[in-house]
């Protein structure tokens, strides 16, 4: 019985979620996680390392050109400071080598790839993210929207996310394709399955002890249980 208090068709709270779903022009939904204010700092202060040690060693490098090294030292500073950002965001897809390091990825709102102009603006924009100081006003704009986007962001119309790994599927052991001396269902199947993917983190003892279990109603010596199981994987999966 719902409380008094409590609207009788109240909808249920959904659970806190980050993920958003972006459908594309292919009409294929594409699942994002975007990312946090932390793991986006740390990225960023990744690539700030680097640029600072990069550019300390292009300046200890240009002092042997004397006055000539000096421009270039400028020139170098500059490109550093405002290229460095753009060409690996567009170049590497999207990711600069802290993003890389933090799993993070910066796309268009729309799920492609970041271009020129998008990864300009949302880096020229910087210098108002970092206002007063310490990226004050690219903080409160990524912890006040739901998509943790700082002004640079909204203005380019791009989004950090984290960048999804493949799943790798386990590795079948080598065995000759198999038919099973009987029809079986989608719980056999995936009992055969399961146990053919995991030998690789089962000791040999305890595969054996679970092949034994399935040598009965395969009509096979539980000597051979292992390899027999392993051919009807095979056979399961078919041509991979």
């Amino acid at each position: 019985m719902p409380s008094p208090a409590e609207p009788r068709n109240a909808a249920p709270c959904a659970p806190l979620d980050t993920r958003i779903r972006i459908e594309t022009p292919e009409g294929i939904d594409l699942v994002m996680r975007p990312a946090g204010l932390i793991s986006r700092a740390l990225a960023f202060g990744i690539d700030l390392i680097i640029r600072t040690l990069l550019v300390g060693a292009l300046i200890m490098f240009f002092k042997l050109f004397d006055k000539l090294g000096t421009g270039l030292a400028t020139l170098a500073m500059f490109l550093v400071t405002w290229w460095y950002m753009v060409l690996f965001e567009v170049l590497n897809q999207g990711c600069t080598p802290g993003k890389r390091i933090m799993g993070l990825r910066v796309i268009q709102d729309d799920g492609t790839p970041i271009g020129w102009a998008s990864s300009l603006i949302r880096n020229l924009l910087r210098v108002v993210d970092m206002l007063p100081f310490g990226y004050a006003v690219g903080a409160i704009g990524c912890l006040s929207h739901p998509l943790f986007k700082r002004l640079g962001d909204l203005a380019a119309g791009t989004l950090v996310i984290y960048r999804d790994v493949p799943v790798q599927r386990p590795v079948i052991p080598p065995a000759e394709p198999l038919i099973a001396p009987f029809v079986l269902n989608l719980d056999e199947q995936r009992a055969v399955l399961g146990l053919a993917e995991r030998q690789s983190t089962l000791s040999t003892a305890r595969t054996q002890e679970l092949a034994t279990i399935l040598a009965e109603p395969l009509h096979v010596s539980p000597d051979k249980a292992v390899a027999h199981i392993n051919g009807i994987a095979r056979g399961l999966l078919g041509p991979t």
